[in-house]
């Protein structure tokens, strides 16, 4: 656990410690950005469960199985059992949705309120049901948890596709519409359930009101401002300060889906022989589903962009492949055959890499394979690009399983059409994610900081100093539960808060750090080790005592210790 993840895990673990559930702290700092309410659920389960690194995300596992569920339900409904068995099929096994729920951020929580939402929505107009006025209710629910999930997207998501939908249908001006709708009461149940945390929040962390529309080193306009118009209208405009963030060329963005719905993206074509006409249940819940994705995707078209940022769509194609799954067809077995051949083609390749790389040594940890590519740090995926063919000398049982799965999928879809190459698919992704998270452990010493942590833990007691980001070493005071002082990194998330009134002083630059450094108190810097010439020219060679070394990070002390090597001038 490191990066976001132990970012978001420590802010709800103080917010239990602290008792303070309106404003989110992190190193005492405010931090303004995000909706509270992972962190409540995540606070929730360290109540039950302890604080640990799976107590964290249970809420996350939870959500997943939940977004399949209801995917599958949807999709009865809407269609038959088949269909909706094969929407939560591909809603559950799916590489997007695999791939961005192994990052401790809410944004499969609010695809399920949005999915949820738009089935409500469905079932209050339907003049077949008999209690449109709790599916009303329940769509209100879905918006205002939403809300204090991911703020204001959770709104103008669904109640866009809600509009252009109407609009299709010609519903929009209809009186029956609102009826069943049920808009006032509607809003009442939204602003009860999120607003009293947005005016506690906004008086606690004062001021009121600003209304500039620009940002910068040493400006503090209070939470409203950096909630709602930074990371909102700035964000989207692109113009937010701190920018801590990088977009996807928006043609990749589109392009990518075929990635993030793999292997259920092979029957896209599948889509245009599809019935969009509103006549029947059917053929609503299709036409929904295309406004549904298609205002997500234009919408991130005109804004920035990040790979998992059109997550909330997925549903909406989930249902629609359910739906053209069920009725078969030209298109879907043409689908499966490519399917087919692409499965046979990734089992030789990774079986060819394997191969290729069985005998090459592995010294150290799969950090001294990897060719570092910080600016690519900003997009989810950025670490991807780190990796060479030497690295893959790393993962060879991760390749082996990889190749076992593909096989499996290569032979069912080889084998079969409809539902049993179906079954075949995603078993392969079943033991794909299995492969994945092998390798995900061979990455841990690279992507984690734990083994740092716990050699901080055996070492005396010491105050922590973070080099620069305190994200890249965020799991170490997860871990070790301990606050740090951070040398040279006011920047990017943390930086706002640190200017609020009655703000800690947790930055100290290179002259603090030399006196601290100096001083009989034991302190424990955390850095690349890449870093580890330029403290030597700060505070000398002999002041420098290596207590551990891990996927090119160390945990350097001012004094020496016991369980340490002996004091070294280069790591």
């Amino acid at each position: 656990m490191d990066d976001v993840d132990a970012i978001q895990a420590q802010i709800a673990r103080d917010m239990a410690r602290s008792g303070d559930w309106v404003t989110a702290r992190l190193d005492h700092l405010a931090y303004l950005e995000k909706a509270p309410l992972v962190y409540w659920i995540i606070a929730i389960s360290y109540k039950l469960f302890g604080v640990r690194d799976w107590a964290a995300r249970i809420p996350i596992a939870l959500s997943v199985i939940g977004l399949a569920w209801l995917t599958a339900a949807f999709g009865t409904w809407a269609f038959d059992r088949h269909a909706g068995l094969y929407a939560g099929l591909s809603m559950a096994t799916c590489a997007g949705l695999f791939l961005f729920t192994r990052i401790l951020i809410p944004d499969v929580m609010l695809t399920l309120t949005i999915a949820l939402a738009m089935w409500a929505f469905l079932r209050a107009l339907e003049e077949e049901e008999t209690h449109p006025r709790w599916w009303a209710f329940l769509l209100a629910a879905s918006l205002g948890t939403g809300l204090l999930l991911k703020s204001l997207i959770a709104l103008a998501f669904p109640i866009a596709a809600g509009v252009i939908y109407l609009f299709l249908t010609q519903q929009f001006f209809l009186r029956r519409t609102w009826q069943r709708l049920r808009p006032v009461s509607g809003l009442l149940v939204v602003l009860v359930i999120a607003a009293p945390w947005h005016i506690l929040a906004t008086l606690r962390n004062l001021p009121y009101f600003s209304f500039a529309l620009h940002g910068g080193p040493g400006q503090y306009h209070g939470f409203l401002w950096f909630y709602f118009i930074n990371e909102q209208v700035l964000r989207f405009l692109n113009l937010r300060y701190p920018r801590d963030y990088n977009t996807v060329p928006r043609l990749w963005f589109w392009l990518l889906h075929f990635v993030w719905l793999f292997p259920w993206s092979v029957y896209f074509p599948a889509f245009v022989k599809l019935s969009y006409k509103p006549l029947d249940r059917a053929g609503r819940t299709r036409l929904l589903a295309v406004c549904w994705t298609g205002f997500i995707l234009v919408f991130f078209t005109f804004s920035t962009t990040q790979e998992y940022y059109s997550m909330p769509c997925y549903p909406a194609l989930a249902l629609l492949l359910g739906s053209a799954m069920a009725m078969d067809g030209a298109w879907i077995r043409r689908g499966t055959r490519v399917l087919f051949a692409v499965a046979i083609l990734a089992a030789l390749t990774t079986l060819g890499i394997f191969v290729a790389v069985r005998h090459l040594p592995t010294p150290g940890d799969i950090s001294q394979a990897l060719s570092p590519h910080p600016g690519a740090y900003t997009l989810s995926l950025g670490h991807v690009l780190d990796l060479t063919f030497d690295s893959f000398a790393y993962l060879r049982l991760p390749l082996v399983v990889a190749s076992l799965a593909f096989l499996v999928g290569a032979i069912g879809t080889f084998r079969w059409l409809g539902q049993r190459a179906f079954l075949a698919a995603a078993m392969m992704m079943i033991i794909f994610f299995h492969a994945a998270r092998l390798a995900l452990v061979v990455f841990d010493p690279f992507l984690s900081s734990r083994p740092l942590a716990e050699a901080v833990l055996r070492a005396p007691e010491g105050r922590l100093i973070n080099n620069r980001n305190y994200y890249e070493f965020s799991s170490i005071t997860f871990y070790t539960n301990r606050d740090a002082l951070i040398l040279n990194g006011r920047y990017f998330n943390l930086e706002y808060g640190s200017y609020a009134p009655g703000a800690p002083k947790v930055f100290i630059d290179d002259a603090e750090f030399k006196q601290r450094w100096s001083e009989p108190q034991r302190y424990y810097l955390l850095a690349y080790a890449k870093a580890f010439g330029d403290f030597e020219k700060l505070v000398g060679q002999e002041r420098l005592t290596v207590v551990a070394a891990s996927g090119g990070k160390m945990v350097i002390t001012n004094h020496p210790v016991k369980t340490a090597g002996q004091s070294v001038g280069s790591p």
